[in-house]
């Protein structure tokens, strides 16, 4: 049985740690668009006019993924205390950090 929990538990950090990069991805692709936009239009020397709406656009998409991600962060949380319950306290899965600002170790331990 502690096997079967362990390869469930072993899929879902898999989900989450993909979850998490895709996220994160996303802001850093969006925080590039959006600041290429204002430069490539003083580059392109238009008014301050044009674009506006792509960009607060872009400023909102922005707003939304960090929702996301907070959401995930929040999915991670959770389920670092659903492994306590499942009695895999002591197993360690994929990326992480031990704390937050350490270096990281390559184990899933979140502080709840």
């Amino acid at each position: 049985m502690l096997k079967q929990r362990r390869e469930a538990a072993e899929t879902v950090a898999e989900a989450l740690f993909a979850a998490e990069k895709a996220i994160d991805a996303a802001i850093s692709t969006t925080a590039t668009l959006a600041a290429l936009m204002p430069s490539s239009r003083q580059a392109a020397r238009v008014s301050a006019l044009i674009g506006q709406d792509a960009l607060m656009s872009a400023i909102n998409t922005m707003q939304a993924l960090g929702a996301a991600r907070e959401g995930i962060v929040t999915t991670h949380k959770h389920l670092s205390v659903a492994q306590r319950d499942m009695g895999l306290s002591a197993v360690s899965f994929g990326e992480g950090a031990d704390k937050p600002g350490d270096a990281p170790s390559g184990r899933l331990t979140i502080a709840a």
